[in-house]
């Protein structure tokens, strides 16, 4: 499915300073960037990292006091693959591969070690992983408000389990915290996203189920098939879309996402099925 990528980010400096962007869409085997531009105006250097993780960052140097606007846009074609979870046993931890035992541990935003009892009591009779991860993301869309600009960046998975309330970074945050507590790993995915209203960059968490990373929104704002990753990572330290290096002020910003294709239908998790939806 092909869809059409656009950022746009204003910014006020004060001083000289260096900011390191992460709004590139991800190349992966499954999500080919078919054409995508990157400008700053006024026009200013800028190198692309790629981080071990994939993720695409791009850093540059701001000379002077000024202002400048940044813009990014693609044209990405992604796919996605639905699997059967039914009966699907759970991955032993001394079965995972190294490279996924990061996403079992607490971290920054996601304190799991905190959130143990809880999860447990909520949700460690529930035997089959999917049907695990299913009623823990079910419960934080029932007993977790969503509310505009509600939290700031130093929101935890624990605030907002105590709050209840909080926006798409703070359901993944507590739908990663939830599944590390019960020894499911799970990491921070954030992307564009088809029909979010009003339209912004996207976060929700995949679990690692089955021996693939399987896609949950806990907002249930956007079908889980409308998505174009940008990043992975342990949490929105590891993805954030903007670092900012001296006194540099953010001022505006536009994101849009629009359907570049024919025929699309809208995929969310409903009724019992136990069907997974992953971008590897």
């Amino acid at each position: 499915m092909k869809f059409d990528v656009f950022t746009e980010m204003e910014y006020t400096v004060n001083s000289p300073g260096t900011l390191v962007l992460n709004i590139h869409a991800l190349r992966t085997p499954n999500q080919t960037v078919l054409n995508e531009t990157f400008v700053i105006d006024p026009y200013i250097k800028f190198e692309e990292l790629v981080e071990p993780s994939g993720n695409r960052l791009v850093r540059f140097e701001i000379p002077e006091a000024g202002n400048i606007k940044v813009t990014y846009n693609a044209t990405v074609d992604n796919s996605f693959t639905i699997s059967d979870h039914t009966h699907r046993e759970e991955t032993p931890v001394a079965h995972l591969d190294s490279s996924i035992l990061p996403y079992l541990y607490p971290s920054r935003y996601c304190q799991s070690d905190k959130l143990y009892r809880l999860a447990d009591n909520l949700f460690g009779k529930i035997a089959d992983p999917f049907e695990k991860v299913i009623a823990l993301t079910n419960w934080i869309n029932t007993n977790v408000q969503y509310i505009s600009g509600f939290s700031n960046s130093q929101t935890s998975a624990y605030d907002t389990v105590t709050q209840q309330a909080g926006v798409c970074r703070d359901f993944a945050h507590l739908g990663i915290a939830l599944c590390r507590a019960l020894t499911i790993p799970a990491r921070y995915f954030t992307g564009y996203a088809y029909h979010l209203k009003p339209a912004d960059f996207h976060a929700c968490f995949e679990a690692y189920l089955g021996g693939e990373w399987v896609l949950f929104d806990a907002t249930r704002l956007v079908p889980l098939n409308g998505l174009v990753k940008i990043a992975n990572g342990r949490d929105a330290a590891d993805t954030a879309i903007a670092n900012i290096f001296g006194d540099i002020i953010f001022t505006t910003m536009q994101v849009t996402c629009e359907l570049a294709d024919e025929n699309f239908e809208p995929f969310f998790y409903e009724g019992s099925a136990l069907q997974g939806l992953s971008y590897p």
